[in-house]
């Protein structure tokens, strides 16, 4: 586990062949995605792509919403790093809400160059037959959560920051969202997201 909650993506000590089969498999994931509605993406299809059996892709992804998480896994590393190492607004040092509206954006432009990852990533959750499917748990979310709940709270110490957090990035995570991102409307859709993280922070500093 990272220092932020999230596993990290290296595998050290890994057999080379391992290592091999896991990237042949995500990067079969990914290309599918660019041709494919997130349903259609099954794991006999990504295993076919990728050249392994079915068996490999289950036994190092356990399911369909295991491999696409291992996926958003490897996309929002840089992300993560950029929060918590990287410089301002962005990273540490400015004030919470230029850092919320940096978040925001650096999500938007993340989905919008994977907007069929994460679709893909929403309908495996919606399918998962388990509870640990549910977004929530998703260590991904849980600290894209966290990071937006803390920068709510450093602004306004009375709000609602775990509620607030849940809501903005809520507001993410429907098909309006995500067709505004295949249009290539990305810039509009930061721009409301901003508005709203003003409106979330307006009592920062008072």
């Amino acid at each position: 586990m990272t220092a932020a909650g999230i596993p990290s993506p290296s595998r050290r000590g890994e057999r080379a062949d391992a290592a091999r089969n896991r990237r042949a498999i995500l990067q079969a994931a990914e290309d599918l995605l660019r041709s494919h509605e997130p349903g259609e993406v099954s794991v006999e299809r990504v295993a076919a792509a990728a050249g392994v059996g079915k068996a490999t892709v289950f036994h190092r992804f356990g399911t369909r919403a295991g491999l696409m998480r291992a996926l958003m896994l490897e996309r929002a590393e840089a992300l993560r790093e950029a929060v918590t190492s990287g410089p301002p607004p962005l990273g540490p040092g400015a004030p919470p809400g230029e850092r919320l509206a940096a978040f925001l954006d650096a999500l938007i432009g993340l989905a919008a160059r994977n907007v069929g990852l994460m679709s893909a990533h929403e309908h495996a959750v919606a399918t998962a037959k388990h509870g640990g499917g549910e977004r929530q748990s998703n260590p991904v979310y849980v600290f894209w959560h966290g990071h937006v709940a803390e920068l709510i709270a450093q602004a306004r110490p009375e709000a609602g920051a775990d509620l607030l957090a849940h809501v903005l990035l809520g507001a993410l995570h429907n098909e309006a969202v995500a067709r505004l991102l295949r249009e290539g409307e990305s810039a509009r859709l930061a721009a409301c997201m901003r508005e709203l993280a003003a409106a979330v922070t307006a009592n920062a500093g008072a």
